[in-house]
């Protein structure tokens, strides 16, 4: 059958393993050419072809239900499904998302963007089903690297206590987005080596019951046997004292292990988990062979070398600028340690952990843990780097309220990937960290506006010693400007005028100084003179400085690439009413209350009307003599 022609995964009932292995390949070069172009989660989709279709051909979605965990090892799914046909759009303004999505069709039944969320999402439906009286197969896949979350832990709990009807499918390609740490790593490292569990557990029982003495002492010293055996011969006795029957480990590349465990996990009652042994990138070379899981999210590339399409002599990445800041000031003070929940890689932490091993730690993907480590250390005299993303930010919250702000700690928080993302969409979209950092005392937010001062700004945090300061960088590459070889401090709390006029004033940071800055330029060639002020320092703000402005009586704008609600256009508004100034005209552009989907930045920047060209509107529409101006 041609992918493009499947409406729904129903004709996989019908065909054998030969025809399940023809499709695998098919899927996997239709995978392989589209995403050389549209770019995409390439590594994480290849390893799963096989456990996909398996899953599809036994169990009867959308009445079963299959929750994908992280979402990002959905595209199967999206193809078996009936969405083929759109993956020309993956990831691009207004096309199919890069993760499952409620709208997109009755087979996505949750949706996933951050790390550990399903098997709660499961148990949740499982309840709901009993309840309603219902009969239905409820599967999270979840990867090995997702259960250092600890939401997926406590769900493991529950789900086993409860003992409610779940399968649980484990898949275990001993990666997430970089190689995977911690115990339960290795628990399941050595589940990998073991022997296959249920025909263990078979031959165990069988020679127990063949024990000639039954009842009284005898009995019982076989059951104290039998349990105390276990532990060495069974791999899966971690999961089985959860209250988890388990199977495996499958070799996620057969049709035949996976169909034979699948369907022995759908007649046993009670919650099973399924152990999947799948390959990430499997079929295509130069993801196979991706020690450093380069493949994980790609651009575009040549399909031929697996040569990433990159533009030539572009500045470096906001992430290395930020790692490599951090490296110079760790060489002089042995205090400075980096600390990374699983994304060493994608916040550029390579050299940081050549240079300083003992000083780097990953935690795996435990934001919470990572957040409340960095305060422990901090509590230590240490001076931790928190190196987390925006959007995963967000988990770790309590732990920055309780343990490093009201404590006090300096911390240094990296806040990468802030500001909007563009194609992983919403779920990834780093727009609120603003808003729910400036409600909490203590912490000092600030955001450069360009590369050099980005290292200052970040020598400037591990000096301060006040508690703690978090600093903000965008994804993608800086601007190339030059570097100072000097790191200097750069005092908290100040701004810096970059351009002078008296008709109104423009106050903003990082991303959208440049947008300001052209808009200012477009503006004084309308004879309308507009100051543009980085302020770089969202909180605290420049006192001094919205004193002297707001005394003037000029308009004021705000612009951020960041939530309205709560943003830095919100503390500026505080400001004027705290000091009376009601007559004060203040007003704001950034991100509207409302999620942003996937797209370019530029596609997002025009959708929700943040540009040059509307900045230079908002500007006439508030000069006091804008009808004569018009």
């Amino acid at each position: 059958m041609e992918l493009q022609q499947i409406k729904d995964p129903s004709f996989l009932k019908g065909y054998s393993n030969k025809q399940l292995e023809q499709l695998s390949d098919s899927i996997r070069t239709f995978l392989i050419e589209q995403l050389s172009t549209t770019g995409g989660h390439l590594g994480a989709n290849l390893g799963v072809v096989e456990l996909t279709l398996a899953l599809h051909k036994v169990f009867d979605s959308p009445k079963d239900k299959l929750l994908f965990d992280v979402g990002h090892q959905a595209y199967i799914h999206k193809i078996l499904t009936g969405r083929s046909i759109q993956f020309d759009t993956l990831r691009q303004y207004q096309g199919l998302c890069g993760f499952p999505k409620r709208c997109e069709s009755e087979h996505d039944v949750w949706e996933t963007g951050h790390s550990s969320t399903s098997l709660s999402a499961a148990m949740g439906m499982a309840i709901a089903r009993d309840l309603k009286g219902e009969d239905h197969a409820i599967l999270p896949i979840i990867g090995d690297g997702a259960l250092t979350g600890g939401m997926a832990l406590e769900a493991l709990n529950h789900i086993g206590d409860e003992e409610k009807n779940v399968i649980v499918i484990l898949n275990d390609n001993e990666m997430s987005i970089a190689n995977n740490v911690g115990a339960i790593h290795n628990i399941l490292g050595r589940m990998r080596s073991a022997r296959k569990y249920h025909w263990v557990k078979d031959e165990m029982e069988w020679l127990l019951k063949r024990i000639p003495a039954v009842g009284g002492k005898m009995a019982a010293a076989a059951e104290r046997m039998k349990d105390s055996m276990k532990y060495f011969v069974v791999p899966g006795m971690f999961f089985e004292e959860l209250g988890f029957t388990y199977f495996g480990p499958v070799n996620g590349h057969s049709f035949e292990d996976l169909l034979e465990n699948l369907q022995y996990a759908k007649k046993t009652k009670g919650p099973v988990l399924v152990h999947v042994m799948t390959q990430k990138g499997k079929g295509y070379h130069p993801a196979e062979s991706d020690e450093k899981d380069k493949w994980h999210g790609v651009g575009p590339y040549k399909i031929e070398s697996g040569e990433k399409i990159k533009p030539v002599n572009a500045p470096p990445a906001w992430s290395e600028v930020i790692s490599d800041a951090v490296i110079k000031k760790a060489r002089e003070d042995s205090r400075i340690a980096a600390i990374t929940p699983a994304m060493i890689l994608g916040s550029k932490l390579e050299k940081f952990g050549e240079e300083f091993p003992d000083r780097l730690f990953d935690v795996g993907i435990a934001e919470q843990h990572a957040a409340t480590l960095a305060a422990g250390m901090a509590t230590q005299g240490m001076k931790p780097f928190l190196a987390m993303y925006s959007t995963f930010l967000q988990r770790a919250y309590d732990q920055l309220v309780h343990d490093i702000c009201r404590q006090n700690l300096n911390v240094m928080i990296g806040v990468d990937r802030a500001g909007l993302v563009g194609a992983d969409g919403e779920t990834h979209q780093g727009v609120f960290d603003i808003s729910f950092l400036r409600a909490l005392p203590n912490i000092v937010i600030t955001m450069p506006k360009d590369e050099n001062e980005g290292q200052h700004l970040v020598h400037t945090a591990l000096e301060y010693n006040e508690g703690p300061i978090a600093v903000r960088y965008p994804r993608g590459n800086g601007l190339g400007v030059p570097m100072d070889q000097d790191l200097k401090t750069i005092p908290i709390g100040s701004w810096e005028v970059l351009q002078e006029g008296n008709h109104a004033v423009i106050l903003t940071f990082g991303t959208t100084i440049p947008m300001a800055l052209e808009a200012s330029k477009e503006l004084e060639k309308q004879g309308i003179f507009v100051s543009v002020v980085n302020a770089r320092f969202i909180k605290p703000m420049d006192e001094s400085m919205l004193h002297k402005l707001m005394k003037q009586q000029i308009p004021m704008l705000t612009v951020e690439e960041g939530i309205l609600k709560g943003g830095f256009g919100s503390g500026v508004l505080e400001f004027a009413e705290e000091n009376n100034y009601h007559g004060q005209i203040i007003e704001r552009m950034g991100v509207p209350d409302r999620f942003i989907e996937h797209g370019s930045v530029k596609e997002l920047y025009n959708e929700i009307g943040l540009t040059k060209e509307n900045i230079q509107a908002k500007v006439k529409d508030i000069l006091p003599n804008k009808k004569q101006r018009a």
